[in-house]
């Protein structure tokens, strides 16, 4: 089809053959993925929307795309306000603007494979109040008019050793039994391709930037398992991996399989199984108990071999950010550079470090005002050259077989303005704000959002998106269940507690639209502390990531001495765990970045 346009009309065609009168379009798959593989891109094919967090509902007359502030800039980049209304997330919902907007009696359409039962009931109820009714389809209509629709992938599953997972996928499993037993459940739905991968020590290649395979599990209450997952990706090694104790199925045979559970309690986990999976056990009469996936928190608390693999990923990372700021410091004054010229240099320095199996997500290669675009990716059309007396975002990050990293630096080419260097100053200061934050047992993320905001609240500024994510080992880079961010903003996670050997983003940010982004971004690891005389149990976190942070868009005026401090202290650490790994004119430029700042 030639346009977006048309394909908008074409779905409506299709709705009305269907007898519908309005389409529900998700972008996830039927894991409730945030990054799906290519033949589950049916927003993107359907608006032109780039980003990896939406949604979009189709009616007669009117349509509407749903996004976060993350995105409030790229939707209205990407996607024609001729068509399509723009809706903020979390001021409008899904069912609040179906309340609104859905046709009198109307017949609202849904695939139960891409939406979760709350958010079934949610739409039928908002639709209820207008005489209307939310439809469960049979086939996914944008499916039938999308001609060159990619098929799923069809990439082999590797084994993913125990030196780096640091536990057998039996003991993972015999664990999970013994949590069932304590339920009073016989067995565990797992449908989120991170918690599979995990659990039975697996990777595979049927997400870009994500080492998952598409796939579905039940693990019982005998520590045995069965996995739905095409055959053809299974190897020699996979099957001797698997043994005896896990039964292998085509994924084709997991709704089947679920209608054969009748009588048996099964665990499903509402926010990351799809409402037909537990249509299929109710209708099998199955006992559903509603608890979360047993493999969510368990994968997010990393043990001893993630650690340290994480650490030897990071140190290797390190040294290749350095070598590209280097190189950077050289190429962007001579007015050469652009932002796609810019992100295949970085992807090269890592492929040249060793190990590097993938990005861990596409590179955010933002100059001037594209880095204003919080999860902007560049294109041979948005791509801008790296201008003088500019900022330069580059958010990246690498999966290794032992871990996953994330980073962003933002960098001044030229001579920043005074307001750039105050407006970075503020983010600095909330990034020091979190990682020196020190804190009870039982603290959320949401707690502790604020001390990042501080500073830039303070000149009346903001950034609208969350301060931190979870991260996985060699799985995604976006993990539940922690995050940092306030509670009102989109995404569960905010309400975890925080515990030790939790892996997280600490990245505050500031976006002046239309001129320039500013994001300062590591990785850290709530570790507990030792407090002499504390009365409870006290964290913090660890800081994993080493690169330097460029000074010359610090204005140490604003700074106090112990965030001073801290920066330096930073700086001695980048210096002596990633110089030693350069060249010597690498090394001598890192030792001038990391020197201490002169007050």
């Amino acid at each position: 089809m030639s346009s977006y346009a048309d394909r908008l009309q074409a779905l409506r065609d299709q709705l009305k053959a269907d007898r519908l009168d309005g389409f529900v379009v998700p972008l996830t798959d039927e894991h409730m993925s945030e990054y799906v593989g290519s033949y589950a891109q049916r927003l993107a094919w359907l608006t032109g929307f780039q980003g990896s967090a939406g949604a979009a509902v189709v009616l007669p007359q009117d349509a509407a795309i749903f996004t976060d502030g993350r995105y409030t800039l790229q939707v209205r980049e990407q996607v024609d306000g001729q068509h399509w209304s723009y809706q903020s997330v979390p001021e409008t919902s899904i069912a609040g603007w179906l309340e609104e907007h859905a046709p009198q009696g109307g017949r609202i359409g849904y695939d139960a494979w891409l939406h979760t039962s709350d958010w079934v009931g949610k739409a039928r109820e908002a639709l209820g109040k207008r005489g209307a009714e939310l439809v469960a389809i049979g086939s996914n209509p944008i499916d039938r008019i999308w001609a060159d629709r990619p098929q799923p992938s069809t990439a082999r599953l590797v084994v993913h050793p125990e030196t780096y997972a640091g536990k057998s996928s039996a003991a993972k499993r015999q664990e999970m039994a013994d949590w069932l037993r304590e339920q009073g459940a016989d067995a565990a739905v797992l449908s989120a391709l991170d918690s599979i991968a995990w659990t039975f020590n697996i990777r595979g290649a049927d997400v870009d930037h994500t080492p998952v395979a598409l796939s579905f599990a039940l693990v019982h209450d005998d520590g045995t398992a069965d996995l739905f997952v095409s055959p053809d990706k299974l190897t020699d090694e996979v099957r001797q991996h698997f043994g005896n104790g896990v039964r292998v199925h085509g994924r084709e045979a997991f709704e089947p399989h679920l209608g054969s559970l009748s009588g048996k309690t099964v665990v499903a986990d509402p926010e990351r199984a799809v409402a037909a999976i537990f249509e299929a056990l109710d209708g099998a009469g199955a006992k559903v108990l509603t608890r979360r996936d047993p493999a969510v928190l368990a994968k997010a608390i990393k043990n001893e071999a993630e650690v340290a693999g994480h650490r030897a990923a990071q140190a290797r990372d390190g040294a290749a950010m350095v070598r590209f700021l280097y190189w950077l410091s050289l190429e962007a004054p001579k007015g050469r550079l652009d932002e796609l010229s810019a992100a295949a240099k970085l992807e090269e320095f890592r492929r040249a470090g060793g190990d590097l199996r993938d990005l861990s997500f596409d590179t955010i290669s933002g100059a001037g005002p594209n880095g204003a675009i919080v999860h902007y990716r560049v294109t041979e059309e948005t791509n801008r050259p790296l201008e003088p007396n500019s900022l330069y975002l580059v958010d990246s990050g690498a999966q290794y077989p032992d871990g996953t990293t994330d980073i962003t630096r933002t960098v001044a080419v030229g001579e920043p303005t005074a307001e750039m260097r105050d407006r970075f100053t503020r983010v600095l200061k909330g990034h020091i704000a979190i990682a020196r934050a020190v804190f009870p047992e039982g603290t959320r993320g949401s707690q502790l959002d604020s001390f990042a905001r501080q500073p830039l609240w303070e000149a009346g500024l903001d950034y609208a998106h969350g301060t931190g994510h979870g991260v996985g080992s060699f799985l995604a880079v976006h993990e539940g269940p922690q995050r940092i961010g306030a509670a009102n903003y989109p995404g569960s996670g905010w309400d975890e507690p925080l515990r030790a050997g939790m892996f997280l983003s600490n990245e505050p940010g500031y976006y002046k639209a239309g001129e320039y982004g500013i994001r300062i971004e590591n990785l850290v690891m709530v570790e507990q502390r030792d407090i002499a005389g504390a009365e409870k149990k006290m964290f913090g976190f660890e800081t994993l990531t080493f690169a330097p942070i460029d000074r010359s868009l610090i204005e140490v005026s604003m700074m106090a001495a112990d965030e001073r401090r801290w920066l330096d202290n930073y700086h001695e650490r980048v210096l002596q765990l990633i110089g030693p790994q350069l060249e010597s004119e690498v090394a001598a430029w890192l030792e001038l970045q990391c020197r201490p700042l002169e007050t």
